[in-house]
């Protein structure tokens, strides 16, 4: 059985996205935490929550951009 730990930007993923990343694959355990804007970067660009919610959409919006 394996172990996956999920750090989610919290408001930029609905309860129906986390339910789903919890039951596929069923065997797997998964621990979701909700990770606070202001402490998430990529590559050394803070990401705020709308920067986000584009990445997510294939936008892929940076935060320089913004």
């Amino acid at each position: 059985m394996s172990f996956v730990q999920v750090k989610l930007v919290e408001e930029v993923f609905m309860p129906t996205d986390q339910t789903e990343i919890v039951t596929t694959p069923s065997w797997i355990w998964t621990d979701i935490e909700d990770v606070l804007t202001a402490e998430w970067e990529i590559g050394g660009l803070a990401m705020p929550t709308d920067a986000i919610r584009a990445l997510v959409a294939g936008e892929q919006k940076t935060s320089e951009e913004t």
